[in-house]
């Protein structure tokens, strides 16, 4: 059996020189939920600091809400101390934040986690900020776009901010989450780690299931979908007719 620390390893390797994620004297600060993917994701940038070829400081943060009473983050707090991580926890009122009428969903939760993130990492002089998301999880949002907004777009491997000073990494881009189980087992925190309550209801969940009838599970296909965003045959894809016809524009009136 492969050892699934190496195999991480290399997919966030791979990652962070195929994207250019980090730089010399980078500032990163780890987005941590206390799940399998932000626990995987700050281990693996806590064991690289000490072998990158560009020096980079590490730093985690958990935004707390008002609504997940399962995340006890005691057994997170102590990972991050052994690996030597600096840890502070922020809390946010998710659904305190709710307007009159309106009910929890994920879009809103995502929202206001991200502009807490966006703040702290401003007022604190970190420079990017890392993301638990995986291959799965680009994959799930590249589907859940096309058939919710009727756009081609996904979350992006490296995002950079118009408005803030901050950019957004996601070095666990290439990996997927079977492989990132896997790891979580094979260090012995999966048993730790948190889940969401709203996470049962959610759109992802459905697109993840029929994602898995269409690919049968294969890696390889997962793989041929991630590689196909940025291998774009524009000459074979319908776009809207760009001349000054005036019989197209007769037609739609």
């Amino acid at each position: 059996m492969k050892n699934p620390e190496r195999i991480i390893s290399k997919l966030v390797e791979s990652a962070l020189r195929r994207y250019s994620m980090i730089a010399e004297g980078d500032r990163i600060l780890v987005a941590v939920s206390g799940g399998k993917d932000s626990t995987t994701l700050a281990y693996d940038l806590a064991m690289k600091r000490s072998w990158w070829p560009d020096r980079f400081e590490v730093r985690a943060v958990h935004i707390a809400s008002d609504f997940c009473s399962c995340c006890k983050k005691t057994r997170l707090t102590s990972l991050l101390e052994e690996w030597g991580i600096p840890y502070e926890s922020v809390f946010v009122p998710i659904i305190g934040r709710l307007k009159p009428g309106r009910s929890m969903n994920c879009y809103w939760c995502s929202t206001q986690r991200r502009t807490e993130l966006l703040r702290y990492a401003e007022a604190n002089g970190f420079n990017k900020i890392a993301l638990g998301h995986h291959l799965d999880d680009i994959i799930e949002t590249f589907f859940m776009n096309m058939m919710d907004k009727a756009e081609l777009s996904t979350m992006l491997p490296v995002l950079k901010y118009d408005l803030y000073p901050v950019s957004i990494i996601r070095p666990l881009a290439l990996c997927e989450e079977r492989q990132i189980e896997e790891f979580a087992d094979y260090k012995g925190f999966r048993s730790a780690a948190c889940t969401c309550p709203y996470g049962a209801s959610s759109k992802r969940r459905s697109v993840r299931s029929r994602l898995a009838a269409m690919t049968g599970g294969s890696s390889s296909a997962k793989r041929n979908i991630y590689e196909s965003m940025s291998n774009i045959s524009s000459g074979y894809l319908p776009v809207e007719n760009p001349l000054p016809d005036s019989r197209v524009r007769t037609n739609r009136q």
